[in-house]
């Protein structure tokens, strides 16, 4: 069983014990809350395509730490005129686990 959810403006497919990172939530570490946005379920063959929800279905998950990505560079440069930029960006993410779906 697997489900294809919209999370944080971004879409996941996420079955049962599934690690995920998404953009940083306010939910502490260690607490369990429900996603209630299912675009599609598929159970066993059984598929499900929501209109644009499917109803009646929620996904459990739980919050297993808040954490940082790794670093990533920004570096912008004009040619022949001395203009050189180096940046480094490290995105806050929180690490999730799907606990189950119910529905």
């Amino acid at each position: 069983m697997y489900a294809i959810i919209d999370f944080g403006g971004s879409q996941y497919k996420v079955e049962k014990d599934k690690k995920l990172f998404v953009n940083r939530l306010e939910t502490a570490e260690g607490e369990s809350f429900d996603i209630d946005r299912i675009l599609l379920l598929d159970d066993n063959g059984a598929v499900k395509v929501g209109t644009p929800l499917v109803e009646g279905v929620k996904v459990r998950a739980k919050v297993l730490e808040h954490l940082k990505g790794d670093k990533l560079i920004v570096f912008k440069k004009k040619r022949r005129k001395g203009y050189k930029v180096k940046n480094g960006h490290r995105q806050y993410l929180t690490q999730i686990q799907i606990e189950e779906i119910v529905g």
